[in-house]
């Protein structure tokens, strides 16, 4: 047996549909108890909280506790990393659960991806960024550029500078199958949209609903 990591201990826990469906619903962002994404998954409670142990022990799902309950998010950016671009492989080999209705055209249009923009509004940002120079990509990754960094400047926006992601990576997007922004560029972009109201979260989902006037300043912000 060779040495090295073992990708089909994470496969296995990947692959089970009930804990891929639990995991899809985290990658919200949100934190979400045993219950709902037992509803979610479309399974028992008690079999959800059996699923979400086993992720825990494998290091995918972090828990936090607050009074009785107990609260499931997706462990950091590494896995959320790994779940977009599985979906976005999904996607590409038409392996694709589909609702009916207007709720997916909102979806592909702009979704959260763990913390950062996705969809049609998320891959135009990203594409915006790198024809106006504020974002270069060489074989070292994605480099934000001065251009860049005064632009965030400009509009008052500040990256964390404790965390230890990326300052950008670039993320496959499941629905449009290229590429959006990651990192801490990504969130910084994504919670400065929810700063100004040009766009919220709609409960309960992935969906981020931009007003008529909040679409054209986020364009317009971006467009260099």
């Amino acid at each position: 047996m060779k040495d090295g990591p073992d990708i089909a201990q994470i496969a296995a826990l990947i692959g089970d549909p009930g804990r891929a469906n639990m995991l899809a619903a985290l990658m919200s962002g949100k934190a979400l108890t045993a219950g709902e994404l037992a509803s979610e998954a479309g399974i028992q409670t008690q079999t959800a909280s059996g699923h979400l142990s086993r992720l825990e022990e494998g290091g995918l799902v972090i828990r936090n506790k607050q009074g009785r309950h107990h609260y499931f998010q997706i462990a950091d950016a590494d896995v959320a990393g790994v779940l977009e671009a599985l979906m976005g492989l999904a996607a590409k080999k038409g392996q694709l659960r589909t609702r009916t209705g207007p709720r997916d055209h909102e979806l592909r249009l702009a979704r959260v991806c763990y913390n950062h923009l996705a969809g049609d509004m998320g891959v135009a940002l990203f594409d915006r960024l790198k024809a106006g120079g504020a974002l270069q990509i060489d074989d070292a990754g994605i480099i934000l550029t001065p251009k860049g960094q005064d632009r965030l400047d400009a509009l008052g926006i500040q990256i964390d500078t404790k965390s230890r992601a990326p300052m950008c990576r670039e993320c496959l997007d499941w629905s449009e199958r290229r590429s959006h922004l990651a990192g801490r560029v990504g969130r910084a972009i994504l919670d400065h949209v929810y700063a100004e109201g040009w766009g919220s979260r709609v409960e309960g989902s992935r969906i981020v609903r931009f007003t008529g006037t909040g679409s054209a300043a986020f364009t317009k912000a971006f467009t260099f």
